[in-house]
């Protein structure tokens, strides 16, 4: 290129990236067209911002930006072979998981020239034009911390921790050494999987693990029998000071930074120590393995891949967060005219939902490399022999989860969770876009939020027991959470354990989805302040479900708290049919000849503001945002834990569901510093209310509703919780008697299940999960789809189909619209 081709005033757009910079070089920030493209990607020299030349991300960027200067990065595969002459690869000792480093890339740099001309898009080797501003600028964006990086989104390991009962244990004096050359189990003959104790000393099998490990629990009775909980894995002990540790206590592995000093307690001399067993870790990465395996192969049967629309597979981003179902990124947007995609709501949703939905990504590595990457339509639904690449969501959840406590970490996440936390980002997004905001007056709700075809309300009555009068409240959901009946099938010759004793042999009766609606559904006994007896009786509580949504999302609560911990419980729930009819459990509100309970007028203490963070992620866990701000103020704001602790010790509370009576009590600092700003009593008051008291929230909130001038707070005395709509309207979260706002009152309720997702794993903590999706087809009926992570097959037969996998989280459609989109 000769340097008088390019207008001299460009070169001064150039900016060099800083440490603080985010540079999005890997892929484009409005689709997932990346590096690896045969076209590549091109990055902004100004703002460093990557767009797409397929789609034409990057010249609209130039149009609306005025930053004409750009980067073109293609990424190609080294061959295997010089890979493996760099670098072999020892086995998978650690559960992890590992990045890509960029030794086994080779990049190709280009400058790209956006003239003023429509459409026009110049691009030259990096090397016919040597202004070193230009050349320094390359150089520091293939060097700069790519967005991936300077968002956290990091190769994952477990983290192991220590806890109080190893910080604290005290050693029986004069313990009897151990002798690990003969030692065998002190209740049966097993001489591997051996488990000591490190308080007594006591030797005992453990439990039947991942690999075939036999064992017979003999370690896991000595802790129930004597309390001592934390023990050291026999044959995992190394020179170094490695160990597998367990504390029964927890149910969970741990560190040791006592060590040496507690097995020299025993006569064990660290310095002599040669592993001789797999640890825990290395046996649950070879059962990831296995079961990665079992995709290609189980019993002579294949899992065929498939691609297409709709049949794009998730890259691992380290965490097992996984996406929930396709219809959750359903998004109708509006144009956006944002300078800055990677942090737009619209831009964001947008991608992931073409990324899912297009096809264009879901193609096997060979087809990505040699052809590029292109849309697909449903005449291309085919099976391959090779699985796809998928794609890597790494900026949406960069962007999903900044600044939440938990998902902007790497720390393993709960898909019910997120799913809830997600709705609410949405609903958040929704309210404050001002780009919706000013289509309003073509739009309406429903065309703006996607979440509203997953709302519905549920029914909580409570009757006295003495007077019989009812009371009725109604409260918005978007998921429906079921206990799950917990029934256990003794071992054959072998004592009957507590149901919830967290021993890998314990296995459960199956359920049906309907059992589990009915122990919801089911009345229970409360002690109730009755305030037309004016005494202190019973009462009896019953949920129901008062209005039915396009989408029913069930979660099923398969876990148990043992010494504070939570414990998953392998229960099988079984959907008979793959349909499930809800009419049976509708709420139809308040019955003839029924009186109501009258209403009270005492006033409780004055509601104080909450630490904002812990009340979204004990939200995200589904509890009611009254009772979780119970919880926070009853444990003296000390953190998640605690209030979670809490909040399962007065599950059955009455008093903790109501909202509360009291009026609101704010900051007045904050309230002065609000109105110097120009804004009102009213405005400020209902912003702080909104935001839990949080000044820099509340502008935010005041400026993205302009139009709301706080006349809507209660000065009777009493509050309750709030929602800003899209028109700027509120409405109560908690009603009383006035019925259902959400969902549909019509019946017949019957729905089909479209998908679902498992959990693999023996812990809460860990694990993995994977998808499966109902794919109607016209000529077979229903046809089932497994997602683990990339890698996605047909999946009807053997055990990795929708009939041998345990669901977590239930995705059901309307059976009306079901039958008729399936028509269509």
């Amino acid at each position: 290129m000769i340097q008088s081709e390019l207008p001299s005033e460009l070169v001064k757009q150039v900016t060099l990236p800083t440490s603080r910079s985010v540079v999005y070089r890997e892929e484009c920030t409005q689709c997932f067209d990346s590096q690896d493209n045969p076209s590549g990607i091109d990055v902004c020299l100004t703002c460093h911002n990557g767009g797409c030349v397929h789609f034409k991300h990057a010249s609209n960027h130039a149009k609306k930006t005025g930053h004409l200067l750009a980067v073109n990065i293609q990424r190609t595969r080294k061959p295997e072979s010089h890979q493996r002459s760099l670098s072999a690869e020892p086995p998978l000792k650690k559960l992890a998981i590992s990045e890509q480093t960029e030794d086994q890339f080779d990049f190709k740099t280009s400058l790209v020239y956006y003239p003023s001309t429509p459409d026009e898009r110049k691009q030259y080797p990096s090397s016919d034009f040597a202004d070193p501003k230009i050349e320094q600028a390359v150089a520091s964006i293939l060097l700069a911390s790519s967005s991936a990086q300077a968002s956290e989104v990091k190769a994952w390991e477990e983290e192991i921790e220590t806890c109080r009962h190893v910080v604290d244990l005290i050693q029986d004096p004069n313990p009897t050494p151990v002798l690990q050359a003969s030692s065998t189990c002190h209740a049966c003959e097993l001489s591997s999987n051996l488990w000591f104790c490190l308080q007594c000393g006591s030797l005992g099998c453990g439990r039947a693990q991942y690999g075939g490990t036999g064992g017979n629990g003999h370690a896991l009775q000595h802790f129930e029998k004597t309390g001592h909980c934390v023990n050291v894995k026999m044959g995992t002990i190394t020179a170094e000071g490695t160990a597998d540790l367990y504390c029964y206590s927890c149910d969970d592995a741990r560190t040791d930074d006592r060590l040496q000093e507690h097995l020299v307690h025993f006569s064990i001399e660290i310095a002599k120590q040669e592993k001789t067993e797999k640890s825990m870790t290395e046996l649950q990465v070879e059962h990831n393995m296995k079961f990665d395996f079992a995709m290609s192969g189980e019993e002579g049967r294949e899992l065929h891949p498939i691609q297409g629309p709709g049949l794009t597979g998730l890259k691992n981003l380290g965490n097992r967060h996984k996406r929930y179902h396709h219809g959750i990124f359903e998004l109708h947007s509006a144009t956006c005219e944002s300078t800055s995609p990677a942090d737009c709501f619209d831009c964001q949703m947008n991608k992931v939902a073409h990324g899912l939905l297009s096809g264009r990504y879901a193609v096997s590595p060979s087809t990505s490399q040699e052809n590029g990457a292109r849309d697909r339509t449903h005449d291309d639904h085919q099976a391959i022999k090779a699985f796809q690449e998928g794609i890597k969501p790494m900026m949406f959840k960069a962007f999903v989860g900044k600044g939440h406590p938990e998902f902007s970490t790497m720390r393993q996440q709960d898909a019910d969770e997120f799913m809830r936390y997600f709705f609410q980002f949405i609903q958040r997004q929704v309210r404050q876009s001002s780009t919706k905001a000013s289509l309003l007056s073509t739009l309406t709700e429903s065309d703006l939020d996607p979440t509203l075809p997953f709302r519905f309300e549920l029914e909580e009555k409570l009757q006295c027991t003495s007077c019989q009068c009812v009371r009725y409240r109604y409260e918005e959901q978007e998921a429906l959470s079921l206990p799950v009946p917990a029934v256990p099938i003794t071992p054959p010759n072998e004592p009957e354990l507590a149901g919830i004793t967290p021993s890998a042999r314990i296995t459960y009766q199956p359920v049906s989805l309907e059992e589990c609606l009915e122990r919801f559904t089911t009345p229970q006994t409360v002690d109730y302040n009755c305030p037309r007896c004016k005494s202190k009786t019973t009462a009896l509580t019953t949920s129901r479900i008062a209005s039915f949504p396009k989408y029913m999302a069930i979660h099923t609560r398969r876990f148990a708290i043992v010494n504070w911990v939570p414990k998953k419980l392998e229960i099988p729930v079984i959907v008979q049919g793959h349909q499930v009819d809800l009419e049976k459990y509708f709420g139809a509100g308040i019955q003839p000849g029924e009186e109501k309970l009258p209403e009270t007028s005492e006033e409780r203490a004055p509601e104080v503001s909450v630490n904002s963070e812990t009340l979204a992620a004990l939200e995200s866990m589904g509890f009611p945002t009254s009772k979780c701000r119970k919880a926070i103020q009853a444990t003296g704001d000390s953190g998640v834990e605690s209030a979670t602790s809490w909040l399962f010790e007065h599950m059955d509370d009455v008093e903790v569901d109501e909202p509360s009576s009291a009026p609101i009590s704010h900051n007045e600092d904050h309230v002065l510093m609000l109105m110097d700003m120009g804004f009102t009593t009213n405005q400020a008051k209902k912003a702080l209310g909104e935001t839990d008291g949080n000044v820099e929230r509340a502008v935010e909130w005041l400026f993205s509703h302009p139009e709301d001038d706080g006349s809507t707070i209660e000065n009777t005395g009493t509050i309750v919780d709030q929602e800003t709509n899209l028109n700027g309207s509120t409405n109560p979260t908690i009603t009383e008697s006035v019925g259902p706002r959400h969902g549909d009152k019509n019946l017949p309720a019957r729905y089909r299940l479209k998908a679902f997702i498992s959990h693999k794993g023996p812990s809460v903590f860990s694990g993995h999960y994977v998808a499966h999706v109902n794919l109607p087809d016209s000529s077979k009926g229903d046809h089932w789809v497994l997602f683990n992570d990339e890698k996605v097959a047909v999946a009807e037969k053997g055990p990795l189909s929708h009939e041998a996998m345990a669901p977590y989280v239930l995705l059901f459609f309307h059976a009306i619209f079901f039958f008729s989109n399936e028509s269509t």
